[in-house]
């Protein structure tokens, strides 16, 4: 350290010494707060944070699609919601690709996406999936931290189709508005609504009522999706088509004591077991081995699990054996886990000898 330092360090310390022990003073003197509600105040305070005027941001840039160039405006901003009074509830943010030079009352498609969550803002499903830019990966790899591999992406759908991505209330930097509570937005029916009101004011305020219009849900939003789509035409307007990406459209097949959970499973089971390389006779492909699998899942895997404990020996031993054939997991396991592998139980299973655990979304 330098004498200038020293000195300056010493002066600081001086000076903040006795605000220091004043704001300790005045602490003692105020009845601490819980964790919880200081948490709960800060975001409070940022519902509050939201602007009523909508609001815009846009950048020029190129993807080359197929062997073509496209040209388009990124956008960035927000749509303000209101009720059936006009009064204004929420703000929705959205990230829109338009081609450039597209105008109002175009007939170029147009794609409203949404991703599912809840709680989750359209980030992950706009850079992983179809938006002209996205992060660069070869899956299964490792994302290393920054700088991150970010690039156009050729698998785009922007081609075909302008795409505007949008955020649920209370995730990314949507908000609800002047005395709305989050309570507001948080239901089934109250999360179709908004969404309704979001896409009917962005078709409106860009003129493009003239447009194909489609929407893209994934996972949540493909149940938001199938309401949706009766909401807007229920409003006025008629969807030109609907787009499920990762469906669970039924939450009720996961409920503790009902098999069609296992059922379902067993296809992604056969198909990662082939990627790891865990089947004993490991077909060439791995369409074939996912269609055995959903073969065997919807005849004799089906029928062995509703039998019960009335299920015989024999029986039970078959289908173990049928099980393991596809999933690489042993037969034994597979006898005590009753036939029914539940999705955390694989992952820690398939690669055990290798002390390797598989990824959920592998």
């Amino acid at each position: 350290m330098t004498k200038h330092f020293l000195l300056a360090l010493v002066a600081t310390s001086v000076l903040t010494a006795p605000l220091a022990a004043q704001d300790k003073a005045d602490a003692k003197q105020q009845p601490a707060r819980p964790h919880a509600e200081a948490i709960k105040a800060e975001a409070e305070a940022a519902w509050a944070k939201a602007p009523v005027e909508e609001t815009e941001t846009r950048h020029r840039d190129s993807v080359t699609i197929n062997g073509r160039r496209h040209t388009y405006i990124a956008s960035a901003g927000t749509l303000t919601t209101r009720d059936n009074e006009g009064k204004p509830t929420a703000s929705m943010f959205y990230t829109a690709y338009t081609l450039d030079g597209t105008k109002p009352g175009t007939k170029r498609p147009i794609t409203f996406l949404f991703n599912g969550g809840p709680g989750s803002p359209s980030f992950w499903l706009r850079m992983g999936s179809f938006a002209p830019v996205r992060i660069r990966t070869t899956n299964p790899e490792f994302v290393r931290p920054a700088p991150y591999d970010v690039g156009p992406n050729p698998d785009s759908l922007l081609d075909e189709t302008d795409l505007v991505f949008l955020d649920a209330i209370g995730s990314g930097y949507s908000r609800p508005l002047a005395d709305a509570k989050p309570e507001q937005f948080y239901g089934v029916d109250e999360d179709v609504d908004v969404f309704a009101r979001a896409i009917m004011r962005y078709v409106t305020k860009y003129g493009r009522w003239m447009s194909p219009k489609f929407i893209l849900g994934e996972s949540y939003g493909t149940l938001r999706a199938g309401a949706l789509a009766y909401q807007l035409q229920d409003r006025g307007m008629a969807l030109n088509g609907v787009m499920l990406l990762s469906s669970i459209m039924n939450y009720g097949y996961r409920q503790p004591g009902l098999d069609q959970v296992y059922i379902n499973y067993l296809p992604s089971y056969a198909a990662t077991a082939w990627y790891h390389n865990r089947l004993q006779s490991r077909p060439a492909d791995v369409a074939t081995v996912v269609a055995q699998a959903r073969a065997f899942a919807t005849g004799p895997y089906m029928a062995a699990l509703a039998k019960g404990q009335l299920i015989s020996t024999q029986e039970r031993d078959q289908v173990a054996q049928q099980m393991s054939q596809l999933t690489g997991l042993d037969p034994d396991f597979i006898k005590r886990a009753n036939l029914r592998i539940d999705l955390a139980r694989f992952q820690k299973e398939l690669l055990r000898d290798s002390a390797r655990t598989v990824g959920r979304f592998d």
